[in-house]
């Protein structure tokens, strides 16, 4: 069953990158008593990810924060590794990224994919939300593979300001 809006996240381990290395952290850790902007991405790396998601939300990163949201983070269904070098490369400093390298928390909330036209394994769909608390209060999930316009930091922004 895919995740809705009033939902609440549930409880999964990511791997995310430290100055100490990778690390451990819980849907807990990363959400409760918080406000957070989730942005979920098939890939680090891949094409519309790279060059139109993220790019966004590294731009409107001032913004989102201004509207109250405690933390901005990215999940991908890659190893850490891979996570902090984009993170890296795309000098993403204001934003968390989050390991679901099993894709443990993706199959969770219902979000999994398996394009057939692909090479590779199992991704996660194109999407944002909000996030108060754990519980999900906007969900905006990109209806066509290599587009970013409804999960787009403009579109998130424009709710919070809605808000």
């Amino acid at each position: 069953m895919t995740i809705s809006v009033g939902d609440r996240l549930p409880e999964a381990t990511f791997m995310t990158m430290t100055d100490e290395g990778p690390k451990k952290i819980t849907t807990s850790e990363v959400f409760a008593g918080q406000k957070v902007v989730l942005l979920a991405v098939p890939g680090a790396f891949t094409p519309t990810c790279h060059a139109k998601h993220l790019p966004g939300f590294i731009r409107q990163a001032g913004a989102i924060r201004a509207k109250g949201v405690d933390r901005i983070a990215c999940v991908a269904v890659n190893d850490v590794f891979v996570l902090g070098a984009w993170a890296r490369q795309m000098g993403a400093d204001a934003i968390q990224f989050l390991s679901d390298g099993r894709g443990e928390f993706t199959r969770a909330i219902g979000m999994e994919t398996d394009p057939p036209e692909r090479s590779y394994s199992a991704r996660s769909e194109r999407y944002a939300m909000i996030v108060d608390d754990g519980k999900v209060t906007a969900l905006f999930v990109e209806p066509k593979p290599g587009q970013a316009i409804e999960s787009s930091a403009e579109n998130v922004l424009s709710a919070l300001e809605r808000r």
